[in-house]
């Protein structure tokens, strides 16, 4: 680290930690938002559904930490929704 103080070391410390957190994140967010696409595609409505839960307990989280934000995790949720929606009932 080519830093002159501690205090700049330590937060260049932390800025490592928080961003390999948040690309597990985010990762998680899309292997989920996968598994809901592939539900519908397999026109599996209860697998949909649970993966839709799941996807947006995640997504929620992430926009709650401010990982991800708010509009767009409302927009992934809202498209996801559309693609379970349209397997009926």
């Amino acid at each position: 680290m080519a830093t002159k103080s501690s205090s700049a070391e330590k937060r260049q410390r932390q800025n490592e930690k928080r961003r390999i957190q948040n690309k597990m994140v985010k990762s998680s967010i899309r292997t989920a938002a996968k598994k809901v696409v592939v539900a519908t595609q397999s026109k599996d409505k209860a697998a949909a559904d649970a993966a839709l839960l799941e996807m947006a307990k995640k997504i929620d989280t992430a926009a709650r930490k401010g990982i991800v934000k708010k509009n767009a995790a409302a927009r992934k949720k809202s498209r996801m929704q559309l693609l379970v929606n349209r397997l009926g009932v």
